[in-house]
């Protein structure tokens, strides 16, 4: 039988490891370069060419010519090599005072730099900017934002939540809690232009208000099950009817685990009265600003997607009738 010629063995020392491991990261900035360095560890842990092309969906070509330039050249056969054109007509030394011009100023009168602002500023092409931009993997037009917890108990919530997530208690259920308050029945004012090929669905960008609503939904973590009750107003006196239709769901031998925030709803005491009678009813509070952590939170982003930003409702029955319809559907 024909076995074909053996392969080299590959090898990389915990040095090389290393490197291959942080440049396999590089998904979003130098995404050739990590898919070769995903090449040569799937080689270094002992698959053969085809075990690694097909976990990697590539060719086999492809694995077998970055195994022999990184057994040839080692991480500097990775990289690709000169190619040939036209000599650069920008060293380094000047994208370099782009890129900190970029980071560390800003034109005057404004919040951040243009590729065309810069391009005037410096004395180089737009699309130079843009290529040394896309190089390093600078967005200036772009800024997200975020949120500290100043909880001084983050860790312990944190913890104490995902515990549950990851390891339930034996003979207890876990529900994730929260309201959907004020969610808003639109009608826009004239009807929708329906999808067409090569056209969008198109609607008016100015509605009608028929007034709103609040979802009350309980997820149990287990089965994916969803609790829901619509209420008009979202006191403390509508979310303990809502504990009343869980309580009723739960079979009596059970102990019940109850992850809610920290909205003042939840901490009035009627509440606290309601939870003091029922000993089996534990209630684990989200970190401070961090109702993410809930997955209820999933779940409404979900119901918002797909059924409230594009639907139209001329009425807050229409509106209840389509929740209903989407907690059914799942």
């Amino acid at each position: 039988m024909r076995t074909g010629r053996p392969k080299q063995p590959l090898t990389v020392t915990s040095e090389e490891r290393q490197r291959l491991e942080s440049l396999a990261h590089r998904t979003r900035s130098q995404a050739l370069l990590a898919h070769r360095a995903r090449v040569v560890l799937g080689c270094a842990e002992g698959l053969d060419n085809k075990a690694v092309a097909k976990k990697l969906r590539c060719s086999l070509g492809m694995v077998g010519k970055w195994r022999a330039r990184f057994l040839e050249a080692r991480l500097e056969g990775l990289y690709d090599e000169p190619r040939p054109g036209a000599p650069r007509k920008i060293s380094d030394d000047q994208v370099e005072k782009v890129v900190i011009q970029t980071l560390e100023s800003t034109p005057r009168g404004q919040t951040h730099w243009s590729t065309r602002g810069l391009a005037k500023a410096s004395g180089f092409s737009r699309m130079t900017i843009s290529r040394i931009w896309h190089a390093f993997g600078l967005q200036p037009h772009r800024a997200e934002t975020f949120k500290l917890s100043p909880d001084p108990q983050l860790i312990e919530k944190v913890r104490d939540i995902v515990g549950l997530y990851m390891n339930p208690p034996e003979h207890a259920v876990v529900f994730c809690v929260d309201e959907k308050s004020q969610i808003q029945a639109l009608d826009r004012t004239q009807p929708l232009l329906p999808m067409r090929p090569g056209q969008v669905e198109r609607g008016t960008h100015d509605y009608k208000r028929h007034g709103t609503t609040s979802l009350f939904a309980a997820l149990e973590l287990k089965t994916s099950r969803v609790i829901g009750q619509l209420h008009r107003r979202h006191r403390s006196q509508e979310f303990r009817q809502f504990l009343d239709v869980i309580e009723a769901q739960v079979p009596a031998g059970l102990e019940v685990h109850i992850i809610v925030d920290n909205y003042g709803t939840h901490k009035t005491a009627i509440i606290r009265k309601w939870f003091a009678k029922r000993p089996r009813f534990h209630v684990h509070f989200t970190p401070t600003y961090g109702s993410w952590i809930n997955l209820v939170e999933r779940w409404f982003a979900e119901l918002t997607n797909k059924r409230i930003r594009r639907g139209v409702f001329r009425s807050v029955k229409d509106l209840e009738s389509a929740t209903r319809i989407h907690r059914r559907a799942q």
